[in-house]
């Protein structure tokens, strides 16, 4: 199986930044307007060094090489005196007003290609990935964690998250971030048995993953040895249902045949059964009546899948909606987080109709991932996402 290894991290220098203004989502989640927010909260945000821009006269990766070195040099960033496990807890309030947490280890994980050791849970989307790789060719640095989910049972536990915390950090948005640098030998040679013994689902950064091997790849080549390119930085969580919220992503469809209604297109598969009833959210109506929703100018209309339309069909909304949306004539297919997002695509003229699907559940994506199956793209989202800038990983 890939092993799981602590190693010397840097960090910003906890005397020299505030942590809730230099931390910032991952960059694959951040629009144009929120990084420009990001880079003016503060100068040293990580997200000048993830997500960079070129400033007219080097590219942005020189940017992003250079001001990692810059940092590194004025003593804002600062190296880890022993290698280190940085175990993070992220809790926050779900959708229902229940209080949750989300509690993982980040380490290096050994790259492998897909298949026994790690398990990619989702097919994906074509995207370029020469962004991420020119990334690693100029920084040497692993920037952003991808998200893996630890099939080894107990690993929580094993997390010392009763002692003193290195920091906790809130910044504002919802989700309080809990921090403990681990370097006890003891404690880090359980947590990389416990997670070496199970292979490790990837729940989010299937590109980074990739872009990783092809650098790997690169580096063998180059050099005849990977070196520290060999793993690719990891937030590892283990895979059960209190230490995970995972949450839907909705369907936008353009490009109908004018006049086209969606919910009698969709008949022969999902069965109309009337409105979400008032006063109540509509995922809970979505999952007290087992049905998706279209989101309609009209209105919205609950979907229950008929069964014996769909037997062959696997048993994720995400696979139902694919095998109805196929026998339609040629249209966009888009998507799109959170039910007010559809509604307002939708309301706004940006969407000709939505489709609000159910959630996958841990018990769907763990018996996927034993299966050797991919589920559909963009089933899964897994809030919150831990941010960047907790801790980066060179590669030099």
């Amino acid at each position: 199986m890939a092993q799981f290894q602590p190693f010397t991290g840097i960090r910003y220098a906890l005397d020299a930044v505030d942590l809730a203004r230099v931390i910032s989502p991952p960059y694959d989640v951040i629009d144009p307007a929120q990084r420009e927010e990001l880079a003016a909260r503060d100068p040293h945000n990580a997200v000048l060094i993830d997500l960079p821009a070129d400033d007219g006269e080097r590219s942005r990766y020189d940017v992003a090489r250079d001001l990692l070195a810059a940092w590194r040099a004025d003593g804002l960033l600062v190296t880890d005196g022993a290698p280190s496990f940085t175990v993070h807890r992220m809790s926050y309030v779900d959708d229902a007003g229940t209080p949750q947490h989300t509690t993982g280890v980040i380490g290096a994980l050994e790259l492998s290609p897909p298949g026994t050791d790690i398990l990619p849970h989702e097919h994906t989307t074509p995207k370029a990935k020469s962004d991420r790789l020119d990334m690693l060719r100029h920084c040497r640095a692993n920037t952003s964690a991808i998200w893996g989910l630890s099939l080894a049972k107990g690993l929580t536990d094993l997390l010392p998250v009763d002692t003193e915390p290195t920091a906790v950090i809130d910044a504002g948005d919802g989700v309080v971030h809990t921090v403990w640098v681990v370097d006890d030998p003891n404690v880090c040679a359980g947590v990389a048995v416990a997670v070496a013994a199970h292979p490790v689902v990837i729940a989010d950064g299937h590109h980074r993953y990739e872009t990783s091997l092809a650098y790997r790849g690169e580096r063998e080549e180059a050099d005849g040895d990977a070196g520290p390119a060999a793993a690719t930085l990891a937030y590892v969580v283990e895979l059960v249902e209190d230490e995970l919220t995972v949450r839907a992503i909705h369907r936008l469809v353009d490009g109908l045949p004018p006049g086209t209604d969606l919910v009698v297109a969709l008949d022969p598969w999902f069965e109309a059964i009337g409105p979400p009833p008032a006063g109540r959210p509509v995922t809970q109506a979505m999952q007290q009546a087992g049905a998706l929703c279209a989101v309609t100018p009209g209105g919205e209309v609950l979907l229950r899948p008929r069964p014996d339309a769909l037997a062959d069909t696997r048993d994720l909304d995400s696979a139902r909606l694919d095998v109805a949306l196929a026998s339609l004539p040629e249209h966009g297919l888009r998507f799109q987080h959170g039910v007010d997002n559809v509604r307002a695509a939708v309301a706004d003229g940006d969407a000709q109709y939505g489709v609000l699907l159910r959630p996958a559940t841990v018990a769907q994506i763990e018996h996927t991932a034993h299966g050797g199956e991919r589920m559909p793209p963009k089933t899964t989202f897994f809030h919150p996402k831990p941010p960047t800038g907790l801790v980066f990983r060179t590669l030099a």
